[in-house]
């Protein structure tokens, strides 16, 4: 298990994200990575759109990861509070995930991005599955 005493990295997420049950990875028309579950995606790196740019320049973002969340409350959570990472965009209103770029990913801690994929994982697994998973961990 990695220390948590460094940032969180794009590897933890691949290592995370494999490492839930039922797993696929799939690959966008740009080979960007797309973690599913049940045919539903829960990790999704993005390829560059017009709604996420640096508000200095106008570039558009090369390195946003989507996460989806269970519920609106747990976006609001990520994403008001000002010392997180995480946002979102008027193009996602509406929808449960929440954004991160890549580039500060070493924000969070391991354990963090873990809770943080796992949540996703949840949120888009089946119900069956999900009961197992946190029945195994003897989670509520």
């Amino acid at each position: 298990m990695p220390s948590e005493s460094r940032g969180a990295r794009l590897d933890d997420v691949h290592e995370r994200a494999q490492g839930m049950p039922h797993v696929a990875l799939l690959h966008g028309p740009n080979g960007n990575p797309i973690y599913q579950v049940g045919g539903k995606s829960f990790i999704y790196f993005r390829t560059p759109s017009r709604d996420a740019v640096d508000p200095e320049t106008g570039e558009r973002y090369d390195d946003v990861i989507i996460f989806w969340v269970p519920s609106e409350s747990d976006k609001l959570a990520l994403t008001q509070d000002p010392d997180s990472p995480f946002f979102t965009t008027s193009h996602f209103d509406g929808h449960l995930s929440v954004l991160l770029r890549g580039s500060h990913i070493g924000e969070l801690t391991p354990q963090e991005l873990t809770e943080v994929i796992q949540d996703a994982w949840l949120s888009r697994a089946s119900a069956t599955r999900a009961r197992k998973w946190l029945s195994e961990r003897r989670l509520p």
